[in-house]
């Protein structure tokens, strides 16, 4: 009579193996991890308090208005390649840093690539830019 031998054998991972696995993930996230920050072009923004006199200021200073599908300048349409030179004219005769301010104000749909051009061409002829950012505030009205 023939005896048959149980070949069923019993595979673990061993425990010591695990802690590798994990210390070897560990160190393939930390290498392939991107631990440089993105950076874009450097701006000096200024600070968003306003007082009446900065208001007035305000008025006086070149606007660029970025839409979608139009750019303006002081409510004025302008082709992309006429800015360098209008803000060039615009701001010659002005030697402060506080008078050659550009506000540049853009819609939420434009094209990051198409606010880039527009703020270096503004850079190039000599303007200095702020952003105008709208602002949500809640007044308390006393009853």
């Amino acid at each position: 009579m023939k005896v048959r031998r149980s070949t069923k054998v019993l595979v673990d991972v061993p425990a010591v193996a695990s802690g590798d696995i994990a210390f070897n993930l560990i160190v393939f996230f930390l290498v392939c991890a991107s631990t440089q920050p993105d950076t874009g072009r450097s701006q000096i923004l200024p600070k968003s308090e306003q007082t009446q006199q900065q208001q007035e200021q305000q008025d006086e200073h070149l606007t660029v208005e970025l839409k979608r599908n139009a750019l303006l300048i002081n409510g004025d349409p302008v082709k992309v390649s006429e800015i360098k030179a209008r803000v060039k004219a615009k701001l010659s005769g002005k030697s402060r840093p506080e008078d050659r301010v550009v506000i540049v104000k853009s819609a939420d749909d434009v094209p990051y690539h198409a606010w880039i051009d527009v703020t270096s061409q503004i850079e190039d002829a000599g303007g200095i830019i702020t952003l105008q950012l709208e602002e949500e505030r809640t007044v308390d009205v006393p009853q």
